[in-house]
């Protein structure tokens, strides 16, 4: 555990946050991350965290070694999507009982799944999740996950995120570590060339990122690796040779992106492919730190003709939707990129932003929100559940842009709401997700259910029926009961029984 609370301190001592870097030496050491309630996995803790960010990588098996609840509560918990592998669809786990954990057997338990993985499916590489359970006994995943890649001649990377060592987003820069010390660096690629780069952070959800990445191939641009959207083992192993990269989700892999350009000399910039001109910024960043690496400055030219082509097509395809939105009110209730990138992206169609939650964004978030907004108390960190009712039904706000948690606040109210978050079905991302999110937020809008339900109920318009239903003796009568006669039983009742 010496090991896992070291890994624990350089996550919170992040530099490359500027929000850390401001705090003295001692605050410093604590980071921004909150421990997690005592039973409540509402919020997800860091083993939760680690399996958002691996699992992803589709050709991988992820073998979590713990009781069956614990896979059974993480399965599936992103709505990422494959072009290929299905393997990390297939739920592994050693599924401890109370024998196993009794008598010593957890560790043999561990070994002899993993030789099940490797002789029935024979994955390019298997990870194994530590949990609050097999890390209190005291188990040691790394050693038997070295043995393991000995013993089968395949990568065994041990991801020791316990639980209960804190959030999910502990998780995440765990997780991020992992790749750091068993994967990254350990394949060398016979093809790397001067116009390759990365993709952090970005988990291509609803297969968003197939929105832009043939924007990236009509440049010449190669994506050696997208962490871990739809990622491959071997793309991860040798992203080491990218010559840039892009950080999408700052608040779960900064760790990442600073130690590979410290290590590898990968230099980043976060940027985000929600909006028009977010995602013509994105590329522009990207075909700059390419030159700056050696690429040809051929391809600024080309960028640069590449966004003005897709910026006309998407205007001319919005302009259907821009006098039916113009002066809409939206309520944005995410956090982190979105936080930002979807207030500028609504704001250039002319929708008016009321509200932008900030719970996950940095401090690089913030700072970009006030530029566009240019009001601070249009932020809030959190807001409660009645408040938030009471905003909607006074209607403050025409919809709500939120994650699923809270789509019935806005039922409840009559507001119409659209899911943002990784349970949605419709991929947002690039010049094409941005029409198809104003499709839908269009859509939803203009439902004719909305005129139905905030229609009063036909006896409010009668006062007459309204009266006699408030009427104290509306449908009462007396009814006279006959006093209940009652008389022991005895066994000559049961005879004929």
């Amino acid at each position: 555990m010496s090991s896992l609370a070291a890994k624990i301190q350089d996550a919170f001592d992040e530099p490359a946050c500027e929000k850390n870097r401001r705090k003295d030496v001692s605050t410093r050491k604590k980071g921004c991350s909150k421990p997690p309630t005592p039973g409540a996995a509402a919020g997800g803790c860091a083993f939760d965290g680690a399996k958002v960010v691996l699992q992803p990588i589709t050709d991988v098996a992820h073998l979590v070694h713990a009781p069956l609840a614990c896979e059974g509560n993480s399965w599936d918990n992103r709505g990422t999507a494959s072009s290929g592998p299905m393997l990390w669809r297939t739920s592994f786990t050693t599924d401890l009982t109370e024998l196993d954990i009794m008598m010593g057997q957890s560790e043999r338990r561990l070994f002899h799944a993993l030789r099940q993985i490797k002789e029935a499916y024979a994955p390019p590489a298997i990870f194994v999740y530590a949990t609050c359970v097999t890390a209190l006994i005291g188990d040691d995943i790394q050693a038997v996950c070295k043995r393991a890649a000995e013993k089968f001649g395949l990568p065994v990377v041990p991801i020791n995120a316990p639980g209960f060592v804190g959030s999910k987003n502990l998780g995440n820069k765990l997780a991020g570590e992992a790749l750091l010390d068993h994967v990254i660096g350990t394949v060398e690629p016979d093809d790397a060339g001067p116009y390759d780069i990365n993709i952090l952070g970005e988990f291509n959800l609803s297969g968003e990122f197939w929105l832009v990445k043939p924007l990236l191939d009509r440049l010449g641009i190669r994506v050696r690796a997208c962490i871990p959207g739809d990622a491959r083992y071997r793309d991860v192993a040798s992203s080491h040779r990218a010559r840039a990269a892009m950080l999408v989700c700052s608040t779960a892999l900064i760790n990442l992106a600073r130690k590979m350009e410290e290590r590898w000399q990968i230099p980043f910039f976060e940027g985000s492919f929600y909006g028009i001109t977010a995602t013509s910024e994105a590329l522009r960043r990207i075909a700059e730190l390419l030159v700056k690496k050696g690429a040809n400055t051929e391809i600024l030219d080309r960028t640069d003709k590449l966004i003005a082509e897709e910026e006309a097509i998407a205007w001319k395809r919005l302009e259907a939707y821009r006098p039916r939105l113009k002066g809409k009110r939206v309520l944005i209730n995410s956090g982190g990129v979105k936080s930002w990138s979807l207030v500028h992206a609504l704001m250039e169609i002319g929708m008016e932003v009321v509200g932008t939650s900030v719970k996950k964004s940095t401090v690089e978030d913030k700072e970009r929100i006030k530029q566009v907004l240019k009001e601070e108390h249009h932020m809030f960190e959190s807001i409660a559940p009645r408040e938030l009712y009471a905003m909607l039904s006074e209607h403050k706000a025409d919809i709500m842009l939120s994650g699923g948690r809270t789509q019935f606040i806005a039922l409840k109210a009559k507001t119409p709401w659209l899911d943002i978050n990784q349970e949605r079905h419709h991929p947002y991302a690039g010049y094409d997700g941005m029409v198809e999110l104003v499709r839908q937020i269009d859509l939803a809008i203009h439902n004719p259910v909305w005129s139905d339900v905030r229609e009063p109920a036909p006896w409010e318009d009668d006062p007459a029926v309204e009266e006699q239903l408030s009427s104290p003796h509306t449908h009462t009568e007396t009814v006279s009961v006959a006093p209940l006669k009652t008389r022991r039983l005895d066994a000559g009742d049961f005879a004929e029984c």
